[in-house]
Order: structure tokens, then sequence, then C-alpha cells
């Protein structure tokens, strides 16, 4: 009898500590339910929380606020979070880029509390700023506690909110949504790993975004994936394992793409007004934003240690902004161009079409070897007027080249905020990654015009190369279609060329014969270069996915 007892008290309790179960799907494009099951009950995120943390840190670079260069100095608060750690200490310096990379990737809690404590200047700070931001995008049901989502009174959200969360983040900052699909990461003071790997190289068009787990909530994931012109964004709240949660998603997602329509509008989220969200998040001061952006009162570095790549420069924010909200333009380009600049811009594009319509010429081996070592324009006019950008990255000095360097080495959503399992540590890393997206709202500027293009095809080559080679981290590219003859193929590159010189301006327009087809490939650019251009071709219905070498 006292054996049948103890079996029903240990059933009842296992029922009593389960987390509760609920799901939402959503179309992206028109931000429709397609699905939902105890979606607008208030359960605890756990750390989809970052999402949140991450959407105001993206908000306040993009408002001149702080930048990716900035020094953050990690506070007692911080440094005293629990696992998963990145493992920073009390009076640490390091630049605001590493702390994105560790909350996003690896899902560090005391990297999103130095985050928040610097941007609120304290956790409770943070929080309202947090919460004024859930309620100027929608989030009905949200309320935020702390910037990483360990389990606390009053911290709680629902599916259907995080869904929200995860739909504003790819549309208001498509320049930053990548980090969400990287594998790995540059974290500064170590490399961390994606503990969501596995989810992203099992389901088809997968690229985010945010996984999370304490005991009271359970496993958790916000995810994202694209396929053809429709995408989906789901969540999962109280999975019973890494595992289950992961299976529940792919049938949620499975059921979005059964259920949402081919060709729907798109419709992006209305843009919020940054000024009425940071008046709300003041309304009840007490704590002084940015407290722990630190620098003494002569604009030098204090004594405090930084991280080996910490060179960037620490600035103090004592609010906010008063004044211009965005980052001053760069000297060299706060002049309108010149009559001179147009012209050669003209000529420069009058001649690839010029050169696009004449009989190549004959000896294109001897023009390809020409070409390559023929100093490049428009990477001697960018190290003469930007000595900075020769510094690999470590520095910039503007809002566009922050959102490159964050992207360029950055990587995927977030780890839980307990330490991931062995077996997701060791996914590999995939070389080849379907990108795409609709249109973006930001999209960064063409800082400089590129070189005439220098043609060197004929039917009797093995490949066309029509751009000058790069050197230096650019092994990815992008395949625009296959084709049945190569002046076909050769067409396509040339029209998407002149028509994306923004983001295929590094690029080398390449063909690839393969199978008796006709590959139209760019090569030579870097990997954020790769997925921004995918992501621009495709919200013009231009095929394109992304190509690691």
């Amino acid at each position: 009898m006292l054996a049948i007892f103890m079996v029903v008290a240990f059933f009842f309790s296992a029922v009593a500590q389960a987390a509760p179960y609920a799901a939402y799907v959503m179309d992206a494009r028109t931000g429709e339910t397609l699905y939902s099951n105890n979606a607008d009950t208030r359960l605890y995120p756990a750390s989809l929380t970052k999402m949140m943390t991450l959407y105001v840190t993206f908000q306040a670079i993009q408002n001149g606020e702080i930048s990716l260069d900035s020094m953050v100095t990690v506070s007692k608060n911080a440094a005293a979070q629990p696992p998963s750690r990145l493992g920073l200490k009390a009076g640490q310096k390091i630049q605001l880029r590493y702390l994105i990379r560790a909350a996003a990737v690896k899902s560090a809690n005391d990297a999103a509390s130095a985050i928040g404590d610097a941007l609120g200047g304290s956790q409770k700070g943070f929080a309202r700023r947090m919460n004024a931001t859930a309620k100027a995008i929608g989030m009905k049901n949200t309320t935020f506690v702390n910037a990483n989502g360990l389990t606390a009174k009053g911290h709680l959200s629902t599916a259907h909110d995080m869904s929200i969360l995860g739909r504003r983040l790819f549309y208001d900052f498509p320049q930053y949504y990548n980090i969400f699909s990287r594998r790995t990461t540059d974290a500064g003071i170590a490399t961390v790993a994606n503990t969501n790997r596995r989810f992203l190289d099992s389901y088809k068009g997968a690229d985010g975004i945010k996984t999370g787990y304490t005991e009271p909530a359970g496993f958790n994931l916000t995810a994202s994936a694209q396929r053809g012109n429709v995408r989906i964004i789901a969540t999962v709240f109280g999975g019973k394992s890494t595992a289950h949660r992961n299976a529940k998603m792919a049938e949620l997602l499975d059921l979005g793409f059964a259920k949402a329509p081919r060709n729907a509008p798109v419709k992006a989220p209305g843009e919020i007004d940054y000024n009425a969200v940071m008046a709300m998040a003041n309304a009840d001061a007490g704590d002084t934003p940015g407290t722990n952006i630190a620098a003494d009162d002569s604009g030098e570095d204090t004594a405090l240690p930084q991280t080996a790549d910490g060179a960037g420069k620490t600035i103090r924010v004592s609010g906010m902004v008063q004044t211009s909200q965005r980052p001053k333009a760069r000297p060299d380009m706060a002049a309108a161009p010149t009559d001179t600049e147009i012209a050669a811009l003209q000529d420069s594009i009058e001649g690839a079409l010029a050169e696009a319509n004449s009989t190549p010429p004959e000896d294109s081996a001897l023009q390809t070897a020409e070409a390559e070592t023929t100093p490049r324009v428009a990477d001697t006019q960018v190290a003469a007027a930007n000595p900075a950008a020769q510094d690999d990255g470590k520095a910039t000095s503007s809002a566009t080249d922050d959102a490159v360097q964050l992207a360029l080495s950055a990587e995927a959503d977030g780890a839980t905020e307990t330490s991931g399992t062995a077996a997701e540590a060791a996914e590999p890393v995939a070389l080849v990654s379907l990108s795409g997206s609709t249109k973006p709202r930001h999209k960064p500027e063409d800082m400089y015009a590129d070189a005439e293009p220098v043609m060197a095809s004929a039917d009797t080559a093995p490949e066309m190369i029509t751009r000058l080679s790069t050197s230096g981290g650019r092994q990815w590219g992008i395949n625009i279609g296959r084709f049945n003859s190569r002046s076909g193929a050769e067409a396509q590159l040339r029209k998407v060329a002149l028509a994306e010189t923004t983001t295929l301006s590094n690029g080398l327009r390449k063909v690839v014969a393969s199978g008796g087809k006709y590959d139209a490939n760019f090569v030579g650019l870097t990997q954020d270069e790769a997925d921004l251009a995918c992501r621009r071709l495709q919200a013009r219905a231009i095929q394109c996915f992304t190509m690691g070498q």
C-alpha cells in the first residue's frame, strides 16, 4: 500500500513540475496567426528574454547612443550571474560587439547583464527600458525584470509576444539578423559555440532565432525559417527536452508552410518612436543610463583590464541623447560628390554596358592575369579615406561599418541559460546555408564606387572573371542561377552586377560549367557580404543562395 502511495505521489509531483506548454505560428510577411495553442498565457520565457536585450541594444546603436566599439565595464551584478557564462569579471572592460555575440550565440547570462547594466544603469533601469520597448512593439502580455531571462517573480511573457519580437528583429535590424544563424563566434575572451546548431542544421531554411531553458520554463525556442517566398516564425514554450522541443518546432513550421499562401504581400511592421520609448523608460527615473560605459573625465580609458582585442574607443553616455541621434557622416563623405566624380561613375557604368555588348577579346587568359596584378582603385580609395579599415575591422568610424563588423564574425542564435549538451557542442559547422528574406527596411550605404569592371571571358574559356580579385577572408560566394548557355549566365551576372553595386562591388563574377549547365556565381566575398547580397536580391525576386568555399 505504501509503495502504491509513493508511486502515485511521484506521478503527481512530476506532473506538477512539468512546464506548461504553449505554441504559436505566424506568417512573418503579414504578421497573421496561422496556429495558436495557449499562446497568450504568461509563462517564463527563459533566455528568449535575450531577444529583447539584443533588440534594445541594436536600437541604441542605430540611434547613436553607443557603438559596437564602445568599451563596456562589467558590473558586479553581471559578473555574479550563474551559467551559462562567458566568464566576465567585475571591472573588466570589453567591447560591446563581443557581449552581443556571447549573448546571442552562447546565451551568456553575464554578457546579457553587462549590456543591460551599461545601457540601463542597473538591472531595474534596463528592465524599464525593455518593458517600454515591449509595449511599443505590441507585446501586450510581457513584463521583464532582468536582461538574461533567469527566473524572477513577474518576469513573464507569451509564445505570441515572443513571435512578435522575433519578427521585429528580422524586419527592424536585417543588418544584424544573420548573427542568429551562425554556428560559432569570437566573443573576445573565448570562441563560443551555438547550441541551437542541431535545429539549424536539421530543418531546411531555418536561420534562427533564440533558444532558452530553465527548470520552471522548460525548453523554449523562437525559430524562423524561409522557403521560397514564405517565411514562418514560431515559438514553443515548455518543451520536455531539446529533442522534444526541436521536433515540436519542426511540426509547427511545417504546419505554417503548408497553411501560408505562397505570394502574400509583405506588410512590414511600422517604425517605433525611439524618443517616446526612452521617455517612457525614464518616466520614473532613479537610475542613470550608461553608467557602466566608462571613461575617466579626461576621455582616456581607465586602468581596468581589457580583452586582448579591445582597442575600441571608450565613451560615456549620460542619458538620453539630446541632439542628433545618428552617427556623424565620415568627413570624406560629408560633401556632395563633385561633377568629376559623377562623370567618372557614369563612364564606369557606360563602359561596363559597352563591354557587355561587345565581342570578347581573344586572349582572355592574358587579360585575367593583367587584372589580377592591377591595383584595385576602390580598395586604394578605401585605404586612403579610412585607414582604420585596414586594421582587420577592429575599429570602425561609422554605424554602417559597425553593422558590417558585427556580421563579419558574429555567429548564430544563443544557447540556453544552463550549459548546453556535449552532443550539441560537437555539431559541425555548415559551409553552405540558404539565405534570404523579404525586403529589409534598413540597408547599409554604398560608401565607395567600384572600379570599372574588366571583361575577361570568351566562349572557349573555362570560366569568366570580370572583377578584380581580393584577399583576406573573402572565401564566400553566391549563386544566382544555373543556365543552359554560358552567354545566358554571363548576361545574368552583368545584369545583377549593375543592379547591385552596393553589395557586390567587391565580388568576382564567375561562370562555372557543370553537367552541361552553367552556374552564374559571384565569389571573393566575405560571409557578411554574401548574406546581405542574397537578402537584397531575393527581395527583388532574384534567385540566390550563399556558398562557403
